[in-house]
């Protein structure tokens, strides 16, 4: 098989949630050697996460490699170009389900001797520390938009070849700063996929999947996306 955009954002978005979303595992499931390790451990993680599936995401064939729905969304604002848009964004959404699905089967002893079904969905999905609708949106949108901007900057020469390890600190910049009230999903394909995954894998004791909180984590950064673009835009960015 050929490397494509298509493989590339998939592969890439996989790599990121496996790695992503397996160190909230490894921190909060019991039984883990991983257990009580902390939000340090836990944004650190979501750091190499990131650069490790922009890495993986270029060399399968994207050298874009967005792994975020809302960057996409971001890019094709700002270009006026939507002709990928929706081929990226599968992608993504695919790697996401796939990536979540892999972490359930990599810690699948441990769902069943974690009693409380609030940490098993957190190694999936995110959910506010403050259940505020309207704050919780806005969180997103600001986190977002932080992501898009300064990464814009990471990918001009002479820092191009170091744009996934600074884009990798960026968002452990992100998480430690600004994650606090909702987790700081900052992308769709990150919150919603592995949310489908939890609702559709036998996962033991896993409860709901709190739905009603699902569209945030996905209009959330996509508003910040598009003020983004508009922004990196008008500016020439």
């Amino acid at each position: 098989m050929q490397t494509s955009t298509f493989i590339g954002e998939l592969m890439g978005t996989l790599v990121l949630i496996l790695l992503g979303n397996g160190v909230v595992a490894n921190v909060l499931l019991k039984g883990s050697k991983g257990e009580n390790g902390g939000w340090i451990v836990i944004t650190t993680g979501w750091a190499f996460a990131v650069m490790s599936g922009i890495f993986v995401s270029q060399k399968f064939g994207s050298s874009a490699a967005h792994l975020n729905p809302a960057v996409t969304v971001a890019m094709a604002v700002k270009s006026g170009d939507w002709s990928n848009a929706g081929s990226f964004i599968l992608a993504q959404m695919i790697g996401a389900i796939l990536g979540a699905t892999l972490v359930w089967i990599t810690y699948l002893p441990h769902w069943q001797i974690t009693a409380d079904e609030g940490t098993k969905a957190a190694a999936f999905f995110t959910a506010p520390a403050v259940r505020s609708p309207v704050s919780n949106l806005i969180t997103e949108a600001i986190g977002t938009m932080v992501l898009i901007i300064a990464s814009s900057t990471f990918y001009s020469e002479p820092t191009s070849g170091l744009g996934p390890v600074l884009v990798g600190f960026l968002v452990w910049s992100i998480g430690l700063s600004l994650g606090g009230p909702t987790g700081y999903a900052i992308n769709p394909a990150r919150d919603l996929g592995p949310r489908l995954a939890h609702t559709i894998l036998p996962i033991s004791g896993k409860g709901g999947s709190d739905w009603s909180y699902s569209w945030i984590p996905v209009a959330g950064p996509i508003i910040g996306a598009t003020l983004a673009g508009l922004l990196l835009n008008h500016f020439g960015i």
